[in-house]
C-alpha cells in the first residue's frame, strides 16, 4: 500500500502561483511514477504531469504546458506541482497518483491515490 495526502491548494487570483504537494507513505516511493491529475465539477478526471521513478522523465498535458513543473525528492518522499500564470480553467480537485516505474496518461492505470486538493483561481 501507498498512501498519499496532498496539499497546498487554495485560492489564487488569475495570473498567480501556487505549489501543490504530495507526500507519500508506505511502499518504497522511488519504485513508483507519480502524476497529477484534476478533476472540475462536471468534468472527467484529466491527467495533468506525469514523472517517472527516478524523475528522468516528466509529462504534461499541452493545457498547462510551460506553467505547470512537476518536480520529486526521493529523499522527502515528496512529489511537487508548480503552477505558474494560473487560469480561471485551472480551478479544480488536484489529485496525486502513484503506479510502478512509468507514467500513464490514464488514471486507470494508476494504482494509489490521494484524497485531492481544491485549486481555485479568481478572474
Amino acid at each position: 500500500q501507498v498512501q498519499l495526502v496532498e496539499s497546498g491548494g487554495g485560492l489564487v487570483q488569475a495570473g498567480g502561483s501556487l505549489r501543490l504537494s504530495c507526500a507519500a507513505s508506505g511502499r518504497t516511493f522511488s519504485d513508483y511514477a507519480m502524476a497529477w491529475f484534476r478533476q472540475a465539477p462536471g468534468k472527467e478526471r484529466e491527467f495533468v504531469a506525469g514523472i517517472n521513478w527516478n524523475g528522468g522523465n516528466t509529462l504534461n498535458a499541452d493545457s498547462v504546458k510551460d506553467r505547470f513543473t512537476i518536480s520529486r525528492d526521493n529523499a522527502k518522499i515528496t512529489v511537487y506541482l508548480r503552477m505558474n500564470s494560473l487560469k480561471p480553467e485551472d480551478t479544480a480537485v488536484y489529485y496525486c497518483a502513484a503506479r510502478p516505474w512509468h507514467i500513464s496518461y490514464y488514471a486507470a492505470n494508476y494504482d494509489y491515490w490521494g484524497q485531492g486538493t481544491q485549486v481555485t483561481v479568481s478572474s
